[in-house]
């Protein structure tokens, strides 16, 4: 299945950086979003389409009673054994991708942002994009949001950002940065500036 040419913005950051607050801002200003996020814990909800291969490649330990994935108990086991993080990403990434293409088809927005934490090291949606956002923060501060989420460690996130492409190598990449280290208005004001260059970008694209 083919993209549809549309005017798409790879989102992404590290982890705690605010990625999901910046697309929801967007959302409200009339954009598109498509989290791959949001995608991945759909495939891996009770009766998700992951969840069988998950099943028979690691066994019922890794998953809850209901079915689903026990995301914290498969998060630290991939992230001590590599070989067990590649056979995950191997279920996960195409059929993420699927459904990333299904929805970016299917969009009727002027414009599209494609949240992806793993933008970079994955690399396989960079031909699609348009643009490339990182949303950005001190690291101190992604510590401190990442280690209030439920389940998280401050051992487990660092060894997420370890994982990840490291902050110059984010900022290098981007066309466009938005810094949340600040408030919400603040950050709401960088969106909404951002927003109107995008639909004027459409507009020139089009004409």
């Amino acid at each position: 299945m083919g993209f549809v040419k549309k005017f798409i913005v790879g989102v992404t950051g590290g982890i705690g950086s605010g990625k999901s607050t910046v697309a929801g801002m967007f959302a409200r200003l009339g954009a598109g979003v498509v989290d791959t996020d949001a995608i991945s814990h759909q495939l891996t909800a009770p009766g998700g389409e992951a969840i069988p291969a998950i099943r028979e490649k690691f066994g019922e330990a890794f998953l809850n009673a209901d079915g689903s994935l026990n995301r914290t108990a498969m998060r630290d086991f991939v992230f001590n054994h590599p070989p067990a993080r590649k056979q995950l990403e191997a279920i996960m990434h195409g059929r993420i991708r699927e459904t990333v293409h299904k929805a970016l088809d299917s969009a009727v927005e002027p414009y599209v942002l494609l949240v992806v934490p793993l933008l970079i090291e994955v690399g396989s949606y960079r031909p699609v994009l348009s643009r490339v956002l990182v949303v950005d923060c001190d690291e101190e501060l992604q510590l401190e949001r990442a280690c209030l989420r439920p389940g998280m460690t401050l051992n487990a996130v660092r060894g997420i950002m370890a994982a990840q492409t490291d902050r110059k190598t984010r900022l290098r990449v981007a066309d466009d940065v938005i810094e949340n280290n600040g408030d919400l208005t603040s950050l709401e004001q960088s969106v909404q500036a951002l927003d109107q260059q995008y639909r004027a970008m459409v507009v020139q694209s089009v004409a």
